[in-house]
């Protein structure tokens, strides 16, 4: 054997010894495809940034699949440390007290300098508790933003719609010049009843949107919301708007141009960028009711932030603290941020983007951090906090569908949404 495969050899044994000694520290997360690889490599990042830790990045299905599979771990005493949570699922990660290590203790007991003002206030105020302390790690947060085809706009000769007035004529205009879909949306509950009543500034539920505590009742119902899903209803009826399914579903309409505008995650704009090759896209804010309110307010968050679970051993979290404190670092959120279309976590992560060119070299890759930050976040504007959420928006969903479908009257549906909506809350508060 030469002297180069000795050292090979010996480098090998070195590292394999290395990481075996290392603790190992499990993260479960939702994230896959290039997500998933990105995180990957975020993970091989810290490894080897030092030798004491090493977190294992699990992709463990759905937010809803990874959130249930980390409780039914915890009931059986085999649950990660780290485990990626949507943000409808804060409300039940909160009641779990006895289950989760809250993120600003964990930093504080680990010995870190932990400066909460460092995160935007938009995206740390969700998850915080009424003392304002940090309760998980904010990750991938992104909110909805208007996307738009340049070409189909510039021929119906018209400007991309600020206000739901001007995406009537806007659309109108585009039917005009031969595009029939004028508009669609994804996460319609996210998007057009819950971002909807944060711009408009009026409840989505009582007690300060289920944030002063579990005894809440859907307003749904409320005569702002029936005019909304009316308006909808009427242009999904005259080809206006378009229903293209749950969640992400719709995209296929704006990827193929046949709608010429889509309402969805800013965390979508590198899967557009990649499936719009035909046309160019553009990114704008979304449209708010001028006769409701004259300045919108913020819109509010999507995505998953990263919780910390009991029982393991304080060297364990030690490790989780570390890991924590580089990922808030601007260079991993900055490129994080870059890459996935997800809001950067922290001030010093959206300096470090701006000084990079990124929004002069991609623009409409700003929109969202604007429109998240543009006003101080009222009671109204701070996010929706409610148990049994994820069986809340199905409701939404299922009752709604029923509408664009013409079985349902809009009043009748929101009536139902409460109603059924309620009975869910009802059940959370009885057991938390």
């Amino acid at each position: 054997m030469n002297v180069k495969a000795i050292s090979l050899a010996l480098s090998g044994l070195f590292l394999s010894g290395q990481a075996a000694s290392a603790t190992q520290i499990a993260w479960w997360h939702a994230m896959g495809g290039e997500l998933g690889n990105k995180v990957n490599e975020i993970a091989g990042k810290f490894n080897q940034s030092q030798s004491e830790f090493e977190i294992k990045p699990v992709y463990k299905g759905s937010y809803s699949e990874t959130m249930t599979g980390a409780i039914t771990a915890f009931r059986a005493r085999q649950q990660p440390h780290i485990v990626q949570v949507f943000e409808v699922g804060t409300a039940t990660m909160m009641a779990a007290d006895n289950a989760i290590y809250p993120v600003y203790k964990l930093m504080q007991d680990a010995g870190k300098a932990f400066d909460q003002s460092k995160y935007l206030p938009a995206v740390t105020g969700y998850y915080t508790d009424n003392d304002n302390n940090m309760l998980s790690m904010p990750f991938n947060s992104s909110t909805p933003v208007l996307y738009y085809n340049r070409d189909l706009l510039a021929r119906a000769g018209v400007e991309v719609p600020t206000t739901w007035q001007e995406m009537a004529q806007a659309g109108q205009r585009l039917k005009e010049t031969g595009t029939d879909c004028a508009f669609t949306t994804s996460w319609t509950p996210w998007v057009q009843l819950e971002n909807f009543a944060a711009l408009h500034d009026i409840p989505f539920a009582t007690a300060n949107n289920g944030f002063a505590g579990t005894e809440v009742e859907l307003l749904v119902n409320r005569a702002e919301y029936v005019q909304h899903i009316e308006q909808l209803a009427e242009w999904g009826k005259s080809g206006l708007f378009k229903y293209g399914g749950r969640q992400s579903d719709s995209l296929p309409l704006f990827y193929s141009g046949e709608c010429a505008m889509f309402m969805g995650s800013s965390a979508s704009y590198a899967g557009i960028k990649n499936n719009t090759p035909d046309f160019e896209f553009g990114v704008g804010l979304l449209p708010y009711n001028e006769t409701l309110i004259k300045q919108p307010q913020n819109s509010i968050i999507g995505g998953a932030t990263l919780w910390v679970l009991q029982g393991h051993e304080q060297e364990e979290y030690q490790g989780v603290a570390e890991f924590f404190e580089f990922l808030s670092s601007p260079e991993i959120q900055a490129d994080w941020h870059q890459f996935t279309g997800y809001l950067p976590i922290t001030h010093a992560a959206y300096k470090l983007t701006q000084e990079q060119g990124f929004y002069q070299q991609n623009p409409g890759t700003e929109v969202a951090i604007e429109q998240m930050t543009r006003t101080e976040p009222t009671v109204n504007s701070k996010g929706i906090r409610l148990g049994n959420f994820v069986q809340i928006r199905d409701i939404v969903d299922e009752e709604l569908e029923k509408v664009w479908a013409d079985q349902s009257e809009p009043q009748k549906a929101l009536n139902t949404i409460v109603e059924r909506s309620n009975a869910q809350l009802g059940r959370f508060a009885k057991v938390n």
